[in-house]
């Protein structure tokens, strides 16, 4: 990017928030995905809208990229610009604009961190629930942009059940709004969940409004450890029989047991095949009874010990534990590779079962946790970038892994997004109609390409595998 194009953004932003030196450029080239890097040509941290809007402008007259980026967390090359241009960072519009407890809504800016807003509306007796593991860094744009997740998902449900509305400049530099503080609106296409999950490839998102809940009055969490994976998730398959919908139900396999006991220390058993952590939140009378049920419900299909929570602060511990997991097992080699099949709960057990007889099959090392409350699983595969020969075979066990998962009527992100790590795989999920349909979308909305190029839609689908189960 030449000098009079820098100077042209420096008259939008002001020198001191403009980032282009090596150095600089260096450290947006990645997110959290592995083996993806590429320099951008500039970052930029605007502060509002109308910034955003001389920006999109200038750059959809030059055709230059443009790629919205939150705290750089994602896990699917999402925020990687692979073809260059601008970065754009919401560092600066990372502010609370309104909180309107008449309609139970607040309105923030896309930088702000999630878990600032969920402890500033929990200490306004409200309650914000999806709580994405990365809550501590991530942003809300982000969370939105990729329909994020959490451990609360299974009750509460993910990012785009609370997304009421949006302000959005398109990629002509026009602005969009969608949607309202209003709980019905049937008004023409739902643009607003059109563009939840859209990966930056529709628009950048500089508002957001969304819904807030009374906060729950007392929360109860208990844990069970299993010799059996087929115990744990008939488990989860008869908690959800029993009609128990719980806040948590979540899922960590021997590995992942061993790596956060090697991380916290906190008298997990290395011994256990798997464990469940369960949690269930509203009234005092209604909580304690859900729990117990859980409890007995787990030693009736094999659990080998289980435990309540003595205090919250204990239940935190428990928390921490299943939330630390990706750390705990990115110490055990240089490269971490985090993915997130998701099938059916009722196939859980089958999906964990493949999942390690491909990684013996390919001679990788794969450890699995994940909601199991809601199917949504994370093998994680262990390995180091450097060894080619070695990142062949983790590619062959991964699109093995995503083969099965579909198979098995399931997908092949059900929380992390396509980005550009999963893009050759999509086909498989959405058929080529699906894809072509899509393509149509991104067209007419962003005929130049210029927003987040490269994501979701794949140079070239991989082959289908042909995979014979059972």
């Amino acid at each position: 990017m030449n000098d009079e194009m820098i100077q042209s953004f420096v008259r939008i932003v002001g020198k001191e928030n403009i980032k282009y030196s090596k150095a600089q450029l260096l450290a947006y080239s990645y997110d959290a995905t592995a083996n993806f890097q590429s320099k951008p040509d500039l970052v930029i941290s605007p502060k509002n809208t109308e910034e955003i809007v001389e920006i999109v402008k200038l750059c959809s007259k030059e055709h230059i990229p443009i790629i919205s980026r939150g705290s750089g967390t994602n896990l699917a090359a999402g925020t990687v610009p692979t073809q260059g241009g601008v970065v754009l960072l919401f560092n600066r519009m990372n502010e609370m604009i309104e909180l309107d407890e008449e309609n139970l809504t607040i309105t923030v800016q896309p930088g702000m961190i999630t878990l600032d807003l969920s402890t500033y509306v929990e200490a306004n007796g409200l309650f914000y629930p999806p709580d994405p593991s990365s809550m501590k860094i991530s942003t809300i744009g982000g969370n939105v942009s990729e329909n994020s997740g959490g451990l609360r998902g299974l009750k509460y449900g993910v990012t785009k059940d609370y997304v009421r509305a949006l302000t959005v400049v398109l990629p002509n530099g026009s602005v969009l709004k969608t949607g309202g503080k209003l709980a019905k609106d049937v008004a023409g296409y739902d643009l607003t969940s059109l563009l939840v999950g859209s990966e930056g490839t529709l628009g950048i998102i500089t508002e957001i409004t969304l819904k807030l809940i009374p906060l729950p009055v007392y929360k109860k969490t208990g844990i069970a450890y299993f010799n059996s994976l087929e115990d744990a998730a008939r488990t989860v398959s008869s908690i959800i029989a029993n009609k128990i919908i719980p806040v948590t139900l979540e899922f960590m396999d021997r590995g992942t047991i061993g790596a956060v006991e090697d991380f916290m220390n906190i008298g997990l058993p290395r011994d256990a095949e798997a464990m469940l952590l369960m949690e269930q939140d509203g009234d005092v009378e209604l909580v304690q009874k859900d729990i117990q049920k859980m409890i007995e419900i787990a030693v009736a299909e094999g659990a080998t010990s289980t435990s309540i929570a003595a205090s919250p602060e204990e239940a935190d511990v428990l928390k921490t534990g299943r939330r630390v997991a990706l750390s705990a097992l990115a110490r055990k080699r240089p490269t971490t590779i985090l993915e997130d099949a998701t099938v059916p709960r009722s196939e859980i057990a089958k999906m964990v079962r493949a999942i390690q007889e491909i990684a013996i099959k390919h001679d990788v090392q794969i450890s699995t946790f994940g909601h199991a409350g809601d199917g949504n699983l994370h093998p994680t595969c262990l390995t180091d970038v450097r060894n080619k020969e070695e990142m062949i075979r983790v590619e062959h066990a991964l699109a093995e892994i995503f083969e099965v998962a579909i198979q098995l009527g399931g997908t092949i992100t059900g929380e992390h997004g396509v980005g550009e790590m999963k893009a050759p795989y999509l086909e498989w999920k959405l058929g080529e109609s699906g894809i072509n349909l899509m393509k149509q979308i991104k067209q007419s909305i962003d005929p130049l390409n210029i927003m987040n190029p490269g994501k979701i839609f794949a140079k070239e689908t991989k082959t289908r595998l042909v995979i014979h189960n059972g």
